[in-house]
């Protein structure tokens, strides 16, 4: 059976995931009664209540006697290295494109990482059904795009497919009436123009992992493709590692994907996707060959993390009140477990604390993280993020970010004033559609921390941003704008009272409810001055034997506050933590204690 290797790739929201699922359906892959879910490929949780993609994922379909093996890509910037590590897998890409948005910047993103890998885009225009598309316009801005980005004249000469991924529709005319069920047009275009992977069987061993996945029973998989040679399931094979060793191993369990399951294979030939189980410890980019032929290949190259907070095990006075993952030996294990699955993280312990700083691309990628290890049952806490610095040529350097946001014209103003605030620098702004404008900036990395609260309220919501990653570039000496408010930080341990929140209503925004457990030094509202204060929200009334006019009225509170947990990393300061646990989210100070904190104040004040 012939092959054929593909990536989707898009910016995120442009409907990779959701043709996927048409794919799979056009190719037959499911029975004809078999329930199906939208966005199959989406299996984690936080993926499928979010609706993005997080984690690449592969699968396989049968179609005219051909084999398609399809990697479905995250679109985020922030899972990126996720793109970069897949396309020596692949021996050519599918980039979705939006019918009204068009290129954006994770485009770019990963149309360069492909073009790099020496691919030819097949170019899905994808929302074709839109009442706004506009098909004409978008290919012109895709051909830009890869004139821009270095494309040869093979790679400039891309066939086009026009879908609506949602609907399964497909043809190769832009006009939206010749749009026919099914996504057979595209899946004849991709057997076309993308090459045959080499079948070289007969030549020595080579494999090469370029995802990994972890199972209970059989530990760590590399995923990737056969380069050359024949791989069988029990053979003793070498493992050429990164830092130049060879290790011996025997596989256990050998695997190939058709559809969403995954079928144990006795054997597997060069240019077939496969999974191998049976080291326990293999990394992304390692090659295994046969025993005493070992010629490794070159390492995947994964562009380093932009940025970093520090994780600590939980030192609140609730501690271990919900979570049963506490010590730091349990969240060190967890974290390295993380690092085996996702190479663009990195964790370093801080000496002989109980502390790790843990680097990621972006504040989403760690936010992930931090959530699905509170789903798991762990308790911890974790700082401000901040931008990691690089040292080029003597200079100390930062990393810089093109931003594109789309908001309504009424509030573009207020925008361009925070990015201004913020040393973004603008590049290019225009008008889109009526009552639309679109400004693109490059802009500090640090710059975009805490920005997100800011945008959504000036923008009443309608604002989209999307930004990546450009390179790093000598920092700039002027401090980012940061928190304009200070907080209500509680003075005292116990239960929260009506009676005192009604109290405080005019000092500033609550974050709690009555009723709820609050410890000294936990951030309990945020005020309307620039400095912290703190108050009692444990106070009861006293009770007393004088009758009252007005004792029977109730307190009526105004609504708390409630934020998600990527709100408070992006609103504490950096004398601030957010406390993780299971069934709670808590925003604190570093140092709990009143009188210390104001000791700590005033001191810093003083060095200044």
């Amino acid at each position: 059976m012939e092959i054929r290797n593909i990536a989707i790739i898009a910016h995120v929201d442009h409907g990779k995931t959701t043709l996927v699922d048409s794919l799979l359906k056009s190719s037959h892959t499911f029975r004809d009664n078999q329930v199906v879910d939208t966005c199959v490929m989406d299996s984690n949780s936080i993926e499928r209540e979010r609706g993005i993609t997080i984690l690449a994922k592969n699968t396989a379909i049968n179609y005219n006697n051909v084999r398609i093996n399809i990697l479905d890509t995250p679109g985020h910037a922030d899972f990126g290295g996720e793109v970069e590590r897949i396309m020596s897998m692949v021996d050519g890409v599918v980039l979705v494109v939006d019918a009204y948005e068009g290129t954006m910047p994770q485009t770019r993103f990963v149309l360069k990482k492909a073009l790099e890998a020496g691919h030819k885009p097949i170019v899905v225009i994808n929302k074709i059904d839109k009442p706004s598309a506009r098909p004409a316009e978008v290919i012109d801005e895709v051909l830009m795009l890869l004139m821009e980005l270095g494309a040869d004249d093979s790679q400039l000469e891309f066939p086009i497919c026009y879908t609506s991924a949602i609907n399964n529709t497909c043809s190769l005319e832009p006009d939206v009436s010749t749009q026919k069920p099914g996504m057979g047009p595209l899946l004849d275009t991709i057997i076309k123009y993308v090459p045959a992977p080499s079948m070289d069987a007969e030549s020595p061993l080579q494999f090469q992992p370029a995802l990994l996945d972890y199972n209970d029973f059989v530990g760590r998989i590399g995923i990737g493709r056969i380069v050359r040679g024949t791989i069988k399931s029990g053979q003793t094979v070498s493992c050429c590692r990164l830092d130049g060793t060879v290790k011996q191993f025997k596989i256990q369990k050998l695997f190939g994907f058709l559809g969403l399951d995954r079928i144990e294979l006795e054997q597997a030939s060069a240019g077939e996707i496969i999974a191998v189980a049976g080291l326990a410890d293999i990394s992304v980019g390692e090659t295994i060959c046969p025993v005493g032929e070992e010629e490794p290949l070159p390492p995947i190259d994964v562009t380093e993390p932009t940025l970093q907070m520090t994780f600590g095990t939980n030192t609140s006075p609730f501690c271990g009140r919900d979570g049963k993952l506490v010590t730091a030996s349990k969240i060190e294990d967890r974290l390295n477990r993380e690092v085996q699955k996702d190479v663009s993280l990195r964790v370093t312990r801080v000496g002989n604390l109980e502390e790790w700083i843990v680097a990621g691309r972006g504040e989403l990628h760690l936010s992930v993280l931090i959530e699905n290890m509170r789903r798991e049952g762990y308790e911890f806490q974790v700082s401000r993020p901040q931008a990691i610095l690089k040292e080029i040529d003597g200079v100390t350097c930062e990393p810089y970010e093109e931003v594109v946001i789309d908001a309504p014209q009424d509030a573009i103003g207020s925008v361009i004033e925070l990015l201004g605030n913020r040393k973004g620098i603008m590049q290019h702004m225009e008008n889109t559609t009526e009552g639309q404008a679109r400004v693109i900036y490059e802009i500090p990395s640090r710059g975009l921390i805490g920005f997100n609260t800011d945008f959504m309220t000036v923008t009443k919501g309608y604002g989209i941003m999307s930004h990546s990653f450009i390179d790093y570039r000598p920092m700039e000496s002027m401090s980012v704008a940061k928190r304009s408010f200070g907080v209500l930080v509680s003075m005292a341990q116990g239960q929260s009272t009506a009676y005192a929140l009604g109290q405080l209503e005019d000092r500033g925004q609550m974050f709690i409810e009555p009723g709820e457990e609050i410890y000294e030094g936990m951030i309990v509202g945020q005020t309307g001055r620039d400095m912290d204060m703190a108050v009692n929200v444990v106070k009861a009334k006293q009770q007393t034997n004088t009758r009252s006019s007005n004792k029977d009225m109730t307190v009526v509170l105004k609504r708390p506050i409630i934020m998600t947990q990527e709100q408070c990393l992006e609103f504490i300061n950096d004398d601030e933590l957010v406390e993780v646990t299971p069934n709670h989210i808590r925003l604190r100070k570093k140092i709990l204690d009143t009188v210390e904190r104001k000791k700590f104040d005033a001191h810093q004040k003083d060095a200044e």
